[in-house]
């Protein structure tokens, strides 16, 4: 092989070389840099909740002591009770913002009738308001209520999923409704055709296309329920009834007393549920958040 190829052959590989790194190699560097911004945290958290007696400050050296000892200790507290409450009312909502959303969606995109446009348009605004404004609202309407259903008042996890599913109707309305417009109606009518009722159609034929959209309003609300800490102290106020995110906040709330050891196993537990929850849904995650903008 001749000099000139040989130096034409390593220009060309220079010049892809280079272009790999323009197009490509430099999202692996961001992509490790970010990796590595997320799991310093993280491995600080896991660090102190193997430390016995550990104190922020004293948690410098990473696994420098390893033990289970914050762990035992929660054996002793409320914790459980907490993280029971958390998930109840998190399972709860998302399997009940499921099946709101998925019929408000499903009539909005497929039936025509007298203010569809404008109930469309009123969720949307809803939304542009922030969530505090609602506080006192939502208050005072527990308060009453519970004079008259008990059940649904102040310090009830019934009231905070009720709760919880109204304020996730609005978003994840539009979400769905952008999905079920990609889904083509030709499918309805030839059911229809068939002879399958609209509740056929809707339970056999739609829903079983729109299970990646299902699948992230159900992650979504069981993430915003779980860790939810603002509604959820405003409406709870028994011990037993508080949910993770309250429970641990008192713990922290008096920072003379506070064993960090034992808060950073709390949060550490605390993270199982929904680390389990995006890896089993982890394959709808993307083409649910994305199918729906194709056609709205």
């Amino acid at each position: 092989m001749s000099k000139k190829t040989l130096d034409k052959k390593k220009w060309h590989t220079s010049l892809t070389g280079v272009r790999w790194w323009k197009e490509v190699g430099w999202r692996h560097i961001v992509g490790i840099l970010v990796i590595v911004y997320c799991i310093i945290p993280l491995l600080y958290v896991l660090s102190a909740s193997l430390k016995p007696g550990s104190t922020l400050t004293g948690s410098n050296q990473m696994f420098s002591q390893v033990a289970a000892t914050n762990y035992a200790n929660l054996m002793e507290t409320n914790f459980w009770r907490w993280m029971l409450n958390s998930i109840i009312v998190a399972g709860i909502t998302a399997f009940g913002s499921v099946l709101m959303v998925a019929a408000a969606a499903y009539a909005f995109s497929r039936f025509r009738f007298k203010g569809r446009r404008g109930t469309l348009t009123f969720l949307l605004l809803v939304q542009m308001f922030p969530q505090m404004l609602a506080f006192v609202a939502i208050y005072l309407l527990l308060l009453n209520l519970q004079n008259v259903f008990p059940i649904l008042g102040l310090d009830s996890l019934i009231g905070l999923i009720c709760v919880y599913l109204g304020a996730a109707l609005g978003t994840n309305t539009f979400l769905m409704y952008g999905f079920f417009n990609s889904i083509p109606q030709t499918l309805d009518e030839a059911a229809e055709i068939d002879g399958c009722t609209h509740a056929q159609v809707y339970w056999r034929i739609v829903l079983p296309m729109v299970v990646p959209i299902l699948a992230v309003v159900g992650l979504l609300g069981f993430i915003s329920s779980f860790g939810d800490f603002i509604l959820a102290s405003v409406i709870l106020q028994k011990e037993e009834n508080l949910t993770l995110a309250v429970g641990m906040y008192r713990w922290a709330s008096d920072a003379k007393q506070v064993d960090w050891g034992q808060f950073a196993a709390g949060a550490v537990i605390a993270a199982i549920p929904i680390i389990l929850l995006f890896q089993f849904l982890q394959k709808y995650i993307v083409s649910g958040l994305t199918a729906g903008s194709v056609k709205g």
